[in-house]
């Protein structure tokens, strides 16, 4: 059985396509909400939900999944994930309506557990000098396929039916889900605490309301009292949350674990990160679309853009998402020799330099490619490091829960980061329009830079609390 056990490469290219699928459905559909809204008869209200119901299914989903596979089996959980990942892929294909293409979006949130229990089996099944550039490229991934995904729908876009964005996600998922079945090891790491129904519970409310004001908030009014009401029940449900979570003999999730520096400074990081990355990502597509065919009077006066197609647009991130993959295994490799904070930090620190180059250089296209490569590099890095960190900081049978709320921790970033960007340029218009000016670009790249530079410092005391490096030295050969 233990031979069985040794093939690492081959589980880290099934486990790296799985996680490749997913990264791409999260991305792949932003070029094409426009289209959707058109063909779908739908309202500009609607269409978003087709990003946010997958966004707030996989926020939920992520945490209380990994927890189910830090019980049951993680190549289990893993199976389940992309089974239900898969139905919600064909569902979207065959989508006649708007709403039905909501509720299949909804279910391929699911699929967020991927990364969390795909981390915990490269934690059980590979050797300690393997694991952290594992983690690295799988982490990698995440980027590279949200990159790729939106070259791959520009093209799709731009020359073919919407719905072949879901066939081709549903092909590649039905491949992973019989490649993990058939050779992915079933992890021996198991918890034997029993699933806390009600903390689960609570949190899905607590993400849920919190999510859905960040995301409805521009079109509700920021000072609603629809707005303001879910932002106050969220935040009294996360009170009882963490109070019930104290209390019980079996959480969902250890707070203590949370609070425990290295993680918590590690998941403030994720938050940062999201914000930063995300944001830059829906910014950059925009601004090198436009004018896109505004009427030549307004179009005179914007002065910046390149008039891009969406393919043309997937191609001005190709670079960097390529330069990604050889990030993240790089990022292992540094943690590795010096530790992974330091690469975090690196991580952060090339993500403010290169949205402080998209605020200050920006007028020829070389530009966009250079900063959105240094951008990407980045986001490898820091998703690599982040990753080791919870794994290094939590025991075994910990993993699966604790990197799914590090992947929220992320979601969460992301959806801030595009509601920020998005009120930045709703706020600052030409005279007379509603198209955003150069300035309120610079002003969200700046402010990108700003949070990731903040990230940086933070990284740097992501360090082992002593108890912890006296139980990493404990296990350690001498």
């Amino acid at each position: 059985m233990t031979e069985t056990r040794q093939h690492y490469g081959l589980t880290l290219a099934i486990l790296t396509m799985a996680a490749t699928a997913y990264a791409l459905q999260q991305t792949m559909v932003v070029p094409a909400l426009p289209e959707l809204q058109r063909e779908l008869g739908a309202s500009t209200t609607w269409v978003t939900w087709v990003m946010t119901g997958f966004l707030l299914s996989a926020a939920v989903l992520t945490p209380i999944l990994g927890k189910l596979g830090d019980r049951y089996g993680k190549e289990r959980l893993l199976v389940l994930s992309l089974v239900t990942f898969l139905i919600g892929c064909i569902g979207c294909a065959a989508a006649p309506d708007i709403w039905t293409l909501i509720l299949f979006r909804i279910v391929s949130g699911a699929a967020g557990a991927v990364f969390p229990l795909s981390f915990g089996i490269i934690r059980d099944e590979f050797p300690p000098e393997r694991m952290k550039v594992g983690i690295g490229l799988l982490s990698a991934v995440f980027g590279v396929g949200g990159g790729l995904g939106l070259v791959i729908s520009g093209l799709i876009v731009d020359n073919a039916s919407w719905r072949w964005l879901f066939v081709i996600g549903a092909a590649g998922v039905a491949v992973a889900i019989v490649l993990v079945h058939r050779f992915i090891p079933e992890s021996p790491v198991r918890s034997t605490s029993r699933i806390d129904v009600p903390g689960a519970a609570l949190m899905s409310v607590v993400l849920v309301t919190f999510l859905l004001a960040l995301s409805e908030g521009a079109s509700w009014g920021w000072t609603s009292a629809a707005t303001l009401g879910l932002f106050a029940f969220s935040a009294v449900c996360a009170v009882l949350w963490v109070v019930l979570e104290l209390n019980v003999d079996e959480p969902l999730i250890d707070i203590r674990v949370l609070s425990d520096r290295p993680v918590l400074l590690t998941n403030i990081t994720a938050l940062i990160s999201g914000f930063a990355m995300f944001g830059s990502f829906i910014l950059v597509p925009r601004f090198v679309e436009a004018p896109g065919g505004l009427p030549d009077a307004v179009a005179d006066r914007l002065g910046y853009g390149f008039a891009a197609t969406a393919t043309m647009t997937g191609l001005y991130l190709l670079p960097g998402s390529l330069l990604m993959l050889g990030a993240g295994p790089a990022a292992g490799l540094l943690g590795r020799r010096f530790g992974s904070k330091w690469p975090l930090a690196l991580g952060m620190v090339l993500i403010a330099v290169s949205t402080f180059g998209l605020a200050a250089l920006h007028s020829e296209p070389w530009q966009i490619v250079v900063s959105m490569a240094g951008l990407s590099v980045g986001v490898g890095f820091a998703f690599a490091a982040m990753a080791a960190l919870i794994t290094e900081a939590v025991e075994p049978t910990e993993t699966g829960i604790a990197t799914g709320i590090n992947t929220v921790m992320r979601t969460i970033g992301a959806v801030v980061g595009a509601q920020v960007g998005a009120a930045i340029l709703t706020a600052t218009t030409l005279p007379g329009t509603t198209v955003p000016t150069e300035g309120a670009y610079v002003g969200a790249f700046l402010l990108s830079a700003v949070a990731a530079a903040c990230a940086g410092v933070i990284a740097v005391f992501v360090t082992p609390t002593r108890r912890r490096r006296r139980a990493k030295l404990a296990v350690e050969p001498a």
